[in-house]
């Protein structure tokens, strides 16, 4: 916890969050959770089914 604490006081990893942030920026990341299948973002629902479908209709197209 103390490495931890100083890490997070004097900003060690700023520029890798700043890094991975603008990263998901680019991606078309809006908020959280943000989920790619297939490399597309998903913007249905997050329940279980939905979700599912939209992993197997993407497995069916990749298989095309």
């Amino acid at each position: 916890m103390e490495q931890f604490s100083s890490e997070l006081s004097n900003h060690i990893h700023a520029s890798r969050v700043r890094e991975d942030f603008m990263g998901g920026v680019r991606s078309g990341v809006n908020g959280t959770p943000t989920f790619f299948i297939n490399g597309e973002r998903y913007d249905g629902s997050f329940d279980p089914v939905s979700m599912l479908a939209a992993l197997e209709t993407a497995g069916v197209e990749s298989r095309r």
